[in-house]
């Protein structure tokens, strides 16, 4: 790797870490720039999501007010993060990549979809503040399930995916919902680091360089967000999520 090689790295693992705490979606501009230093598709998706991993837990520190309250709740949803990541790993490690990859532009466009339309869908499903305890916890735990698989073999806009779920049946703002999100995504972030460094083909040179960049840009990031008002950040986040959704949805088909 030589040094214009390190410094896109270092570029794309500060604006992903960014993204990630905002909206999601960082590993689509972490993942073309590993393909672009020379990795093959398998091992550049696998590097990549060790190197975010850092920078959800940047963004974990930086939106930890708004996590005040919610504690118990979210540490509840763990487990069922961890085993969802797990079985998105091993999706990843035993099944064709082509295969997913025409699935995944379907699962983001789904996603910033419910989170565009979350009024109309509270209608049908219940405003957070009618649902009954245990039909929110059920609602939950298989909204963040879903979410984890889904982290576990791609993640790029795992954040909108979380954010569109968790919003549908917390009765909380914009900031604290991303909060919770943040935590989740670190979750399934470090899962990953876990089975793909003992499992998967990891490139830790291209890692050591993102890895840093992704903590500093991560806890501006939330820094960032929650400096934003609620209409404003659920537009950037389903904008985000739309062009996130396209994109992939060309590249599947390209």
């Amino acid at each position: 790797m030589d040094l214009l090689h390190a410094v896109l790295l270092l570029a794309a693992g500060l604006a992903a870490g960014f993204m990630n705490a905002l909206a999601g979606g960082g590993s689509l501009i972490t993942f073309p720039a590993l393909l672009g230093v020379g990795l093959p598709a398998v091992p550049a998706n696998v590097s990549n999501s060790v190197a975010v991993c850092p920078g959800y837990f940047a963004s974990v520190y930086g939106s930890r007010k708004d996590l005040r309250g919610q504690e118990r709740r979210t540490f509840l949803l763990l487990p069922t993060a961890v085993a969802g990541s797990i079985g998105g790993c091993v999706l990843l490690l035993i099944t064709p990549e082509a295969a997913f990859d025409v699935v995944v532009p379907f699962l983001v466009l789904g996603a910033t979809a419910v989170l565009a339309f979350q009024d109309q869908l509270r209608r049908v499903v219940g405003h957070p503040a009618r649902i009954s305890v245990i039909r929110q916890r059920v609602l939950l735990h298989t909204l963040v399930g879903i979410g984890a698989v889904y982290g576990g073999y791609f993640g790029a806009a795992l954040g909108v995916m979380f954010v569109a779920g968790l919003a549908l049946v917390l009765d909380e703002t914009l900031a604290r919902v991303t909060a919770v999100k943040n935590v989740l995504s670190a979750t399934v972030g470090l899962t990953t680091v876990v089975v793909f460094a003992l499992f998967g083909p990891v490139n830790w040179a291209t890692v050591a360089v993102l890895a840093p960049a992704t903590i500093v840009g991560g806890y501006v990031g939330a820094r960032f967000a929650r400096r934003l008002r609620s209409d404003i950040l659920k537009l950037v986040i389903v904008i985000f999520g739309t062009g996130i959704g396209l994109y992939l949805l060309v590249r599947a088909f390209t």
